[in-house]
């Protein structure tokens, strides 16, 4: 890995590529940290700006780890846009879910501390296990903490469906997927009625 510093050869090598899928040995790994003095270089920025094109390149993506590009690091970002919110599930479900827009967040070395420990029960998707969802419980209101994009400290106390993305994303970080935490009777194929035709 001379001379290619943080990310190391392996990641420059392969560049962005698709997202990682289930089964893939990196998304059941506990990502490391990254190094307190890389966290602002040009290595991390350019993970970031990763992460962030195939956010926006995946249909209806809100929130994409380091390790769902093939990189075992503690970095993800979330965004939830306007745009996406008014595409989401009937218009009746959104105040329980407690959707809300929100900007670009992103999160390098992050902890979670529960703010709310009232657990809701919500179906959830992946991009790397796509076209299927399963209810998962999920903490009301967290707070999230670690450093932006360049090395500054950064927090955020995201609830509804915001603290839903959080946990998600950190469950990404420690090699965990929702299909480990969801309720595994309502696990569906979201195209089983066009298979069934």
């Amino acid at each position: 890995m001379a001379g290619r510093g943080l990310l190391g050869a392996w990641w420059w090598a392969r560049g962005l590529g698709p997202v990682r899928q289930v089964g893939d040995p990196v998304l059941r790994g506990a990502a490391a940290p990254v190094a307190a003095g890389q966290a602002g270089g040009a290595e991390v920025r350019a993970l970031v700006g990763a992460l962030v094109r195939a956010l926006r390149r995946e249909e209806g993506c809100v929130g994409l780890s380091a390790p769902q590009l093939g990189v075992p690091l503690q970095v993800f970002v979330a965004e939830l846009p306007e745009r996406l919110l008014r595409r989401a599930p009937p218009p009746a479900p959104r105040p329980a879910r407690q959707m809300r827009a929100f900007p670009l967040r992103v999160f390098v070395n992050p902890t979670l501390r529960v703010l709310d420990a009232r657990l809701l029960s919500f179906p959830e998707g992946c991009r790397s296990l796509p076209g299927f969802s399963a209810a998962v419980p999920r903490y009301q209101a967290v707070l999230v903490e670690g450093l932006n994009e360049a090395g500054e400290e950064t927090s955020w106390e995201a609830s509804g469906w915001a603290a839903r993305i959080v946990q998600h994303e950190m469950d990404h970080l420690q090699g965990i997927l929702y299909i480990d935490r969801m309720d595994s009777k309502t696990f569906a194929n979201l195209r089983w009625a066009q298979l069934a035709e």
